[in-house]
């Protein structure tokens, strides 16, 4: 049993518009492979809202910022056919670039205020290739909803400001980051680490966590950021590119916790670089960062 693979947008929407004449409803898990649990997480949540999920795997060229990265990047796609199977996902859609960016493409999708600073800063243009190749999938597949996980929320942010302002007739749904035992979060990165660097690694997310907490009980947002900043070079991160404290749904720099946040990361483990964030709010004020690390917490 293998689940079926499809390679153009003829044949997705063939399939798709199958489905709608019973009635149907889609979820469209959307991936660049080298899938993980936190992926498969996402197709068995979609699975819970859809009859029918369709899987997307595409390294998308147009967000990668250095063509190094974009050829590192692990292809993997029997392997993640393999994977899906167990899941009871109904389709893989796996285009080349060449059938998503065909000759002469001159469009591109740009959300601005939400893609500045955090990633944004750092790897220029990457979102704007995010919102385009989400656009388009989105479009071709038809689907009523969408799964993304919490771990890239930048990203998440984004793609609902873009339904929102396209007036794209689909649900996004977010996911809660899934994380291994030490509470490292799930990341195809993952992989490139060394023994010893993902000795390291869970470090990133235990900092998080008690620096939430801490904001939570009211000390003072620099001051905690400093020393989070300082605590995760001592662990042996070489460069934290970013560590800031935003607004959970507009993603703007807070001075203070004053209403529900985002406490999000990003820092450089030897030559990998790795992402993670967790939630807070003031004490009295929804449920803050107390909130397990533990995997089984965040299916």
């Amino acid at each position: 049993m293998s689940v079926p693979i499809v390679r153009t947008v003829a044949e997705l929407r063939a399939v798709a518009a199958g489905w709608r004449r019973s009635g149907t409803r889609i979820a469209v898990v959307p991936t660049m492979g080298a899938l993980h649990e936190g992926h498969l997480s996402l197709v068995r949540a979609a699975l819970q809202k859809a009859e029918r999920v369709v899987v997307t795997l595409f390294v998308n060229p147009k967000q990668f910022n250095s063509a190094a990265d974009l050829a590192a990047y692990p292809r993997t796609e029997n392997e993640d056919a393999a994977k899906l199977v167990p899941t009871g996902a109904h389709l893989l859609y796996v285009p080349d670039a060449d059938e998503m960016y065909p000759a002469g493409f001159a469009t591109a999708v740009s959300v601005s205020t939400l893609s500045e600073g955090l990633c944004g800063a750092f790897r220029h243009g990457h979102f704007d290739g995010v919102a385009t190749v989400v656009a388009k999938l989105f479009l071709q597949t038809g689907a009523d909803f969408a799964f993304f996980g919490e771990k890239d929320f930048q990203q998440l942010q984004l793609v609902r400001r873009l339904v929102r302002d396209l007036d794209i007739p689909i649900t996004v749904v977010a996911c809660p980051t899934v994380r291994e035992t030490d509470g490292l979060a799930l990341s195809s990165r993952n992989s490139r680490l060394s023994p010893a660097e993902r000795a390291i690694a869970p470090k990133l997310a235990s900092v998080l966590l008690d620096t939430a907490e801490r904001l939570a009980r009211g000390s003072p947002v620099l001051p905690m950021l400093d020393e989070a900043r300082a605590t995760i070079l001592a662990a042996g991160y070489r460069e934290v590119e970013y560590l800031e404290l935003r607004g959970e749904t507009d993603l703007q720099p807070l001075a203070r916790l004053d209403r529900p946040a985002r406490l999000l990361v990003a820092a450089w483990l030897g030559d990998t670089r790795l992402i993670d964030n967790v939630s807070t709010s003031p004490v009295g004020m929804g449920p803050g960062a107390r909130r397990s690390l533990h995997p089984e917490a965040a299916k």
